[in-house]
C-alpha cells in the first residue's frame, strides 16, 4: 500500500509542475450550433500556442474546417487545410497566428464561424533587481522550486497519512 501513496505522490508532483494547456470549447455549454456570436465567445477567451480548441455538436448535422481568411470571410471551404466532422474534435493550437473556421454545410453564412488569434506562450515574470543581481538559473533548478511543495504534501500523506486509516 506504500508503493501506491508513492506512486500517487509520485504522479502528483510531476502533474503540479507541468504547464497544462487550456482546452476552449467553442460556445461553450452550447456547442458549435447555429444561432450563436462566435465573435463574442472567441473575444471573452485569450488563446495561447498549445492550448486546445474543441468543437461539440451533431456528428451527422455540421462540421468543421480550417480555412483561410479568404475561405472564412466568404464562406468557402476552398483550400481547407484541415476539415473535422466526429462531433468532438480537439484542434489544438500550435503555431502563434490568427485561426479561422467554419462550419463547412452551409451554415457559415448564418454565422457558424469562429476566428481566434493565438499569442505565443508569455515569458515567466522576472523582478528588475532579481534579474541584474543574479546568474541565470537552469529550467530544472526552477521547476524543482516550483515543485517542492507538492513534494513536501505527498511526503508527509505518504507517511502521515496513513495513521488515520
Amino acid at each position: 500500500m506504500a508503493a501506491s501513496w508513492q506512486l500517487t505522490c509520485a504522479l502528483l508532483l510531476l502533474i503540479s509542475v507541468v504547464v497544462t494547456a487550456t482546452d476552449h470549447i467553442v460556445g461553450a455549454n452550447r456547442g458549435w450550433n447555429a444561432g450563436i456570436n462566435y465573435t463574442l465567445w472567441a473575444n471573452n477567451h485569450t488563446f495561447y500556442v498549445g492550448d486546445l480548441i474543441s468543437f461539440r455538436y451533431q456528428k451527422n448535422q455540421y462540421n468543421v474546417f480550417e480555412v483561410n481568411q479568404t475561405g472564412y470571410d466568404n464562406c468557402t471551404t476552398e483550400g481547407a487545410v484541415g476539415n473535422w466532422s466526429s462531433g468532438k474534435d480537439f484542434i489544438p493550437l500550435n503555431e502563434a497566428k490568427r485561426y479561422y473556421f467554419i462550419c463547412g454545410n452551409g451554415q457559415c453564412f448564418s454565422g457558424m464561424k469562429v476566428s481566434v488569434l493565438v499569442h505565443p506562450l508569455p515569458s515567466p515574470p522576472t523582478s528588475p533587481i532579481s534579474a541584474e543581481h543574479s546568474t541565470p538559473k537552469s529550467a530544472s533548478t526552477v521547476v524543482f522550486k516550483r515543485g517542492l511543495r507538492p513534494l513536501v504534501v505527498c511526503y508527509f500523506l505518504a507517511w502521515f497519512g496513513f495513521v488515520w486509516m
